[in-house]
């Protein structure tokens, strides 16, 4: 059985310590686990983020936030050892591991863990996904989610289907969360990914 790493990115304001319990949890039998940390430090509640930016989390990002945005997965591409990769994160971080598909990284990712979060470039995100190999997506959100709205979480899950990509939706009632009692369907989904390597 191959052996990969899962790569779980953290959301605004946390780190390492915080992301690092939960992908220990979801990660395949045998898989090593990565949680990298942002290097911005967000400037009022503590903790990292990817990138930065005040307004509506519904409107697109501006330049120096996307900047800041190509920052970010470079820095990620740069952890991460070689083998395959199942590549996910909360908020934030599972925006940017959404992302990585447009780059010379999605050679090796054999699934996605997006939770809590959105695409933050739709139209590169529309435009990469037919010339790649679908491979398995679970998308976890909450319906009382009051930073990432369920619609605009739903349009990233959209993208993924419109593609022909096999996504599984974990939907629930909470919030801004990750919902446990769903990881044992969460595990299963990303063990499957695992095996398919």
């Amino acid at each position: 059985m191959t052996s990969g790493t899962l790569v779980m990115l953290h959301g605004m304001t946390g780190t390492t310590e915080k992301m690092q319990p939960l992908a220990k949890r979801l990660a395949p039998h045998g898989w090593n686990v990565l949680c990298p940390q942002a290097k911005i430090e967000h400037p009022t509640r503590g903790g990292f983020a990817w990138w930065l930016r005040a307004e509506d989390p519904t409107l697109p990002l501006d330049s120096e936030s996307q900047m800041q945005v190509e920052e970010s997965m470079q820095r990620v591409i740069e952890e991460i050892s070689d083998g395959p990769v199942i590549i996910g994160g909360f908020s934030q971080g599972g925006a940017i591991a959404s992302a990585l598909l447009e780059t010379d990284l999605q050679e090796r990712i054999v699934g996605l863990v997006l939770i809590g979060t959105k695409t933050v470039r739709p139209d590169s995100l529309i435009e990469s996904l037919p010339f790649l190999k679908p491979r398995e997506v679970v998308w976890m959100h909450g319906l009382r989610d009051h930073l990432v709205p369920l619609e605009v979480a739903i349009e990233h899950a959209e993208i993924f289907e419109s593609a022909g990509w096999p996504v599984t939706r974990l939907e629930h009632e909470k919030g801004h969360m990750v919902n446990l009692n769903q990881i044992d369907q969460m595990k299963k989904s990303i063990q499957r990914m695992a095996d398919s390597v």
